[in-house]
């Protein structure tokens, strides 16, 4: 047996060995898959490298939109930004929300730093496995995931201020269709029917009240 041959045949026995012990901690529920619970660092940086890796490739091959950024596209991408991603991403002013607290790997705050275009629209468009981050293209066009993307540019050089006001010159969540009427732009609360209420018979004076004293009351 050659050397190269006895190389290959202990790399293929640990890989092996390793194989099998991972498999018997999986199998055995010794890792602990809480949110709560943070990943070892070597896992968690297998994992980040293995997302960052995959969203560069493939937004890579992605074109921005020529002219992406307009006031019109920032300030639509602002409606939904604030209905569908500011509870977990944030918005100026806003340090945590109950959503952003929970979640594992925590979301980015993406009121601190401007995000690559592309990566951004494949990121809403396709979302990432395990990290609570939807895919919004199977409700969203391209378009209006471009402009969220513009608008992302726009996010960290606002403050609690600018941003609400954007957001209130926008059309809220609109996107198209397939949204979810649970903004405070789309609730409607309806007025109550008014009841009415019989008046009362008028009482006889000669007519003794009734004493309910000996009533028998059962419950």
């Amino acid at each position: 047996m050659t050397s190269r041959t006895r190389k290959a045949v202990l790399t293929g026995s640990i890989l092996a060995a390793v194989a099998i012990i991972a498999g018997g901690a999986i199998w055995s529920g010794a890792y602990n898959v809480a949110a709560d619970d943070p990943h070892s660092r070597p896992v968690y940086s297998l994992l980040e490298l293995a997302r960052d890796r995959s969203i560069q490739t493939r937004a890579g091959k992605l074109q921005v939109p020529v002219g992406l950024g307009s006031d019109d596209q920032i300030r639509q991408g602002a409606g939904n930004y604030d209905a569908m991603c500011a509870a977990c991403h944030l918005a100026p002013g806003v340090s945590q929300t109950e959503l952003s607290r929970g979640l594992y790997p925590a979301p980015p705050d993406l009121t601190e730093a401007t995000v690559d275009q592309a990566a951004a629209f494949w990121v809403i468009k396709h979302g990432i496995k395990a990290s609570g981050m939807p895919a919004w293209g199977l409700s969203m066009d391209d378009e209006y995931i471009w402009n969220m993307a513009a608008f992302l540019q726009k996010l960290p050089d606002l403050d609690a201020t600018g941003y609400r006001a954007l957001v209130d010159s926008s059309d809220g969540h609109s996107h198209g269709g397939g949204e979810t009427m649970d903004d405070h732009h789309d609730v409607v609360h309806p007025t109550p029917a008014p009841v009415e209420v019989p008046a009362s018979e008028p009482v006889d004076p000669a007519t003794p009240p009734d004493d309910h004293s000996n009533h028998d009351h059962q419950h």
